[in-house]
């Protein structure tokens, strides 16, 4: 990419949009193209057309998606095949007309089977049934990765797909009814040790600066109680507990959002889809796994950012809430091949991002 090239990151604002802008920055390009959900709607077929037939981006990523976790995932099933699928196509067919040079789409490890030989080579894609929960999600995110080949093939254009593992890292969301594990995990923790350590104004803070369930701050002390206690923060006389979802048993690896984006600006920057062709006859599975190598259990995480985190209450597993895939961990093979690897350990990114956390 030219340093001064037109850039344009499709969610710039969410945790995967912010980190690329962060790590294009740093690499020295600073030409970018921004517009909020208030400014362009992007599932919206006209205004992502007309937006980019006016600015003609040189560069696009594509971070804007539906996200959530498991409880999200399986509760709005038809918001994120929908909003997903919308915003995909727009943007993948508006680069096409726009004469996008290159564009990198990001997808997710949902996409594989739930019962895929572990560690998960992207050629694992297609052979076997998906998680349920989140079906509908990765659904749409399979139809991206193969809307990127089908447009190389037949219009000749240079778009990529990535596949990272779950995210973590700065602007992640903390919403407790949409949020994924490790972010819900820290918010968690912390209001537990806060009502441990009786600094319900601590509570009300946060709570004010993101409701839950729209309970804020201003809210009766029990209302406030009533939806910790919805959400697993308990107080149960001198003592507090956070109760999860789940066994704990099931093995999640985790990669640093920045780590993440790095990743992404080397693959736009060195890599092409003709360097991804390893049948030209049968063109399949060019994605390419974003991740560790290296994965942990939840009950293991859980421990983790307690102590971090500085939670000295209980933690209670609920095990008639489902534990989605028992395993899902990426092989990293092909994005170490073409000259990446992930820097920041677990542990190291969970202090960054709970300092972020405190800091917001």
């Amino acid at each position: 990419m030219e340093k001064n090239a037109n850039i344009y990151i499709a969610g710039h604002t969410g945790l995967v949009g912010s980190a690329l802008k962060r790590a294009l920055l740093n690499k020295g390009y600073s030409n970018f193209v921004e517009r909020t959900f208030a400014e362009l709607d992007l599932t919206n077929q006209q205004q992502v057309f007309e937006f980019f037939l006016e600015y003609k981006p040189d560069y696009v990523f594509l971070a804007a998606a539906k996200v959530g976790g498991i409880v999200a995932n399986n509760t709005y099933r038809a918001q994120f095949i929908y909003e997903n699928l919308q915003i995909q196509n727009n943007i993948i067919h508006a680069a096409y007309l726009a004469k996008v040079k290159k564009m990198l789409f990001l997808g997710s490890s949902c996409i594989y089977p739930k019962n895929a030989d572990q560690p998960i080579y992207e050629d694992s894609l297609l052979t076997d049934i998906l998680e349920y929960t989140n079906e509908p999600y990765a659904i749409a995110k399979i139809a991206g990765i193969k809307m990127i080949e089908s447009y190389n093939l037949q219009y000749g254009t240079n778009f990529l797909s990535v596949m990272p593992t779950n995210l973590y890292g700065p602007n992640d969301n903390y919403d407790l009814e949409k949020s994924h594990v490790l972010p819900a995990l820290i918010r968690k923790f912390h209001l537990g040790k806060l009502l441990l350590q009786n600094k319900t104004d601590e509570i009300r803070k946060d709570l004010s600066a993101l409701p839950i369930e729209q309970i804020s701050g201003d809210a009766d002390w029990s209302e406030i109680q009533n939806v910790l206690k919805k959400y697993g923060i308990s107080l149960n006389g001198n003592s507090v507990s956070v109760k999860l979802w789940g066994t704990g048993a099931p093995m999640r690896e985790f990669l640093y959002v920045d780590d993440m984006a790095e990743a992404c600006a080397h693959v736009m920057e060195e890599v092409n889809f003709s360097d991804l062709i390893t049948n030209p006859k049968e063109v399949r599975n060019t994605h390419i796994n974003i991740g560790t190598g290296i994965d942990i259990t939840i009950k293991d995480l859980a421990q983790m950012v307690k102590k971090i985190v500085g939670f000295e209450g209980e933690i209670e597993w609920d095990s008639t809430k489902p534990d989605g895939t028992l395993r899902k961990l990426l092989n990293v093979d092909k994005i170490n091949q073409l000259g990446w690897k992930a820097k920041i350990e677990l542990s190291q990114g969970i202090e960054l991002n709970y300092k972020w956390y405190l800091n917001k």
